[in-house]
């Protein structure tokens, strides 16, 4: 459970924000409090919000549960769209890195023919062959390693969309 203690609910949400309470943004503090704490539980462990309020504090709790889980249901599309454009990214790093390979392989083909297999040409085979792998490592990294950390972010956002929010009034 992720427990806030909040002495007015107006603190929780982003005052420049000018849109009505379902529609409208949690702070940058309250976002990441919550983010933070919800990245220590285990991927499958069930997440529950509670919200500690002054007995002053006036609530409606099915808006305050949409609008936390309309800010998490955004934070997780865009999200989405950080990964669709990596890879959008990666698959034409890909094609100008494999069009480099080639392009350096048939180099280096026709520099063993034109230096006649002599050292100067095997360096400069074996030097094109390293920089047609080298064009290559921005896509394989982006393929293989960025898109991770983001798609691990967009399903924690969306379980923090999903989270139920309970309200205990002191």
């Amino acid at each position: 459970m992720i427990e806030l203690k909040v002495e007015n609910l107006a603190l929780l949400f982003d005052p420049l924000d000018p849109f009505p309470l379902p529609t409208r943004d949690l702070s940058r503090a309250a976002e990441e409090f919550i983010v933070g704490w919800a990245r220590e539980f285990p991927a499958k462990a069930p997440i529950r919000l509670m919200l500690h309020l002054t007995a002053q504090a006036s609530y409606d709790l099915p808006e305050l549960q949409s609008a936390f889980s309309n800010h998490f249901s955004q934070k997780a599309r865009s999200v989405s769209g950080d990964i669709s454009e990596l890879y959008r990214v990666g698959r034409t790093s890909l094609m100008i890195g494999l069009a480099m390979l080639v392009a350096c392989v048939l180099g280096a083909q026709g520099a063993a023919v034109l230096l006649d297999e002599g050292p100067a040409a095997r360096i400069f085979s074996e030097g094109l062959i390293i920089l047609g792998w080298v064009a290559n490592w921005r896509p394989l990294e982006i393929f293989l390693y960025d898109g991770w950390p983001l798609v691990r972010r967009r399903r924690l956002y969306q379980r923090l969309s999903e989270v139920p929010i309970e309200v205990c009034v002191s």
